[in-house]
């Protein structure tokens, strides 16, 4: 849950710290913008990582990666380098999709995770070549501008992903019951908690 509210609430904090920034685009501005998308980056790789694979490895993922996000903004910030800011964000694209195919899922419609990074993969590439698209379609629409129309589609995708997934496997509880027969204790059958 944790992860999702911060997913959510860096996108949505994205949304107003790119546009103030780029209202007047500014190297102290720019923290408003980079910040909450780096949050809204690792929380999601979080959550990806707390369903496949366990709840107290994608909650110490979580914590790691906010504070891996926060350092790398500042370093950015600091050393006008965005490197560190760009692996950051490329290595969930990466890892996404091997961790897909490697761990099964826990929920239905886990497809949209991969549908998710090809959209940021797109952003990324639209990014990159900036000029040339706004070159070649005579200076209508920027890559710049169609990055954040891709990025935009993300949240949209992973909402749907939401609304319409269940539980594929529901795990069920089991107790181990200690059976005493006078001295000898042993451990005894394996049988479903009510």
């Amino acid at each position: 849950m944790w992860g999702w509210l911060l997913f959510y609430g860096g996108t949505a904090s994205v949304a107003f710290g790119s546009a103030y920034y780029h209202l007047r685009p500014d190297d102290n501005r720019v923290l408003l913008d980079t910040l909450p998308m780096m949050i809204a980056y690792s929380s999601l790789f979080s959550t990806f990582i707390l369903e496949r694979l366990g709840e107290r490895i994608g909650l110490s993922c979580l914590f790691s990666l906010v504070v891996l996000a926060v350092l790398s903004t500042s370093y950015a910030r600091t050393f006008n380098d965005l490197r560190l800011c760009m692996i950051f964000q490329l290595i969930p694209c990466i890892a996404i999709p091997i961790m897909t195919f490697l761990f099964p899922p826990k929920y239905t419609h886990s497809r949209y995770w991969l549908w998710t990074v090809g959209v940021f993969i797109l952003a990324k590439m639209e990014a990159l070549a900036d000029m040339k698209i706004y070159r070649a379609n005579n200076y209508i629409i920027s890559g710049h501008s169609l990055e954040h129309l891709c990025s935009a589609i993300a949240p949209v995708l992973v909402t749907v992903m939401l609304m319409h997934r269940s539980c594929r496997f529901p795990r069920k509880s089991y107790c181990f019951l200690l059976l005493g027969s006078g001295s000898h204790d042993r451990l005894g059958e394996i049988k479903e908690c009510p």
